[in-house]
């Protein structure tokens, strides 16, 4: 009789066996981030590209036709890749959170492994309920003959599942790691995750308290070069609670190559109107403004996010064959500047997904709803506005719960351009029913003329959620299609 099992690669029966299979087990739940349709490539840049932020004229997985309202049941593009991976990512974690259990080993460690892939599936099936509400509950190890028939459990059950695993991650996560371990899922990043579930869902005070709790944590600060915030060179800033991290040349994330060559994703001029004047008024209400001079005298995120035809841009002046889809391109999640030279093929920019900017615009927003604007949401709002590097004035005093609102959205939505969380506001605010019904436009200044370069439109009775993939209904047909598709 013959003994076959392997020795030269691992088999289900020679794996979970040591501390150090638990480890990397956990890392190959991390390293589904890196995947197209998570963060790899530039997937994650097409969220923008589905706001009035931005524009992208391939249509690359389907972004034009959810862009346009074009979109159907027999769609393919961002709503099955994000389905794939992050089902791929959820697979992993629950073999980490059912099979490290039984590993003889450090429990402290053991407990935080299970801790970070808990976190991670939270992140996994928020990414999913957000853009189809309900997706089939998968809490154990992949088992195909059970799996493959599941119906789509509700958005509520899947809701509660994230935050039941956020709320158990939180005691056996660290607040701090070493710096071998910088970059794990920490106390403050399962805090910042369950604020932004919880907000997207509308509660306000679920998301005040769980702000709160990450402010006592006295471990974030805003970091003070905003531009600076993205570049490799400030990895885990202060400002960083949660971040996809690279290693070229074994991974890399090519944002350079898709931002500064290729142009993927243009900001459009409806994004740069937005932006407002040094003194904290629109470019309709300041006197400060020329439209013969349109980037002069403008809050300074304008320059350090986007860069336009005429500015100093990698040792030349930027042309529109630079910046051919609007005139623009965006900055951020780029090392070039407007001196460098060269060309950069391969980079390993993290890719920053919780921020703290982020945590005081959602405590902003949330308290606002609950009090009004009292001094705690002013404090929060101008706290992102005023650090150096920006230094835009404090907002205006004695204004009313609606006018409020409208300034939270406006910082938000400058303070984040760019980042793909535009896409996830202005469904939770509703405002995307208007957004998204209209034309956006290119820069006026020559070669271009500020045309209409696409034209959106927003079913409110559908579109706020995808189609679920009609090739994963076809393999399983207990899945039930989202209404109006």
């Amino acid at each position: 009789m013959l003994n076959t099992t392997s020795k030269d690669f691992y088999i289900e029966e020679s794996f979970w066996q040591t501390s150090q299979h638990a480890m990397d087990a956990i890392t190959g739940c991390y390293r589904v981030l890196n995947e197209t349709g998570m963060y790899g490539e530039y997937t994650i840049n097409m969220f923008e590209c589905m706001t009035p932020n931005a524009f992208h004229k391939d249509n690359y997985y389907s972004t034009r036709d959810f862009a346009t309202g074009s979109h159907t049941e027999t769609t393919l593009g961002m709503n099955q890749i994000t389905w794939r991976v992050c089902y791929r990512g959820i697979g992993r974690c629950n073999n980490v959170i059912e099979k490290v259990p039984d590993i003889v080993m450090d429990e402290k460690l053991k407990n935080r492994i299970i801790g970070e892939a808990k976190f991670l599936r939270a992140f996994y099936y928020w990414k999913m309920n957000a853009v189809f509400h309900g997706v089939p509950l998968i809490l154990s190890s992949p088992n195909l003959e059970k799996d493959a028939s599941l119906p789509r459990n509700s958005y509520e059950e899947v809701r509660n599942q994230i935050i039941k695993d956020l709320d158990e991650a939180l005691p056996v996560l660290e607040t701090k790691y070493s710096r071998a371990d910088d970059g794990r899922a920490t106390k403050g990043a399962a805090l910042a995750l369950k604020a932004k579930v919880l907000l997207q869902d509308l509660d306000y005070a679920g998301t005040k308290a769980a702000c709160e709790d990450l402010f006592s944590l006295k471990r974030y600060e805003l970091f003070p070069n905003y531009n600076g915030l993205f570049r490799q060179a400030n990895t885990g800033n202060s400002s960083v609670i949660f971040d996809v991290r690279w290693k070229y040349p074994f991974t890399n994330c090519n944002y350079d190559l898709f931002h500064g060559q290729y142009n993927t994703q243009a900001p459009v001029q409806e994004l740069i109107d937005a932006y407002q004047m040094i003194d904290g008024k629109s470019i309709a209400d300041s006197p400060l403004y020329d439209p013969s001079n349109p980037f002069e005298n403008r809050d300074p995120r304008l320059t350090q996010t986007i860069a336009w035809v005429g500015k100093p841009w990698r040792n030349r002046t930027a042309t529109a064959a630079d910046f051919h889809q609007t005139g623009y391109a965006f900055i951020k999640y780029t090392e070039y500047n407007a001196t460098s030279t060269g060309t950069i093929n391969n980079s390993d920019i993290p890719y920053v997904v919780l921020r703290y900017a982020d945590v005081l615009l959602m405590y902003a927003e949330a308290v606002n709803e609950l009090e009004g604007p009292v001094k705690s949401v002013y404090n929060a709002v101008n706290e992102v506005r005023g650090r150096e590097s920006v230094n835009m004035p404090p907002l205006p005093l004695n204004l009313s719960k609606e006018q409020m609102r409208e300034a939270i959205q406006l910082e938000r939505r400058i303070e984040m351009a760019g980042e793909d969380d535009y896409f996830y506001a202005i469904r939770r605010w509703k405002t995307v029913e208007k957004l998204m019904n209209g034309s956006v436009h290119t820069s006026s200044i020559p070669p271009y003329s500020g045309a209409v370069i696409e034209t959106r439109t927003f079913n409110p009775d559908r579109d706020y959620l995808w189609p679920i993939p009609y090739t994963e209904i076809d393999l399983n047909p207990n899945l039930t299609q989202n209404p109006g598709y």
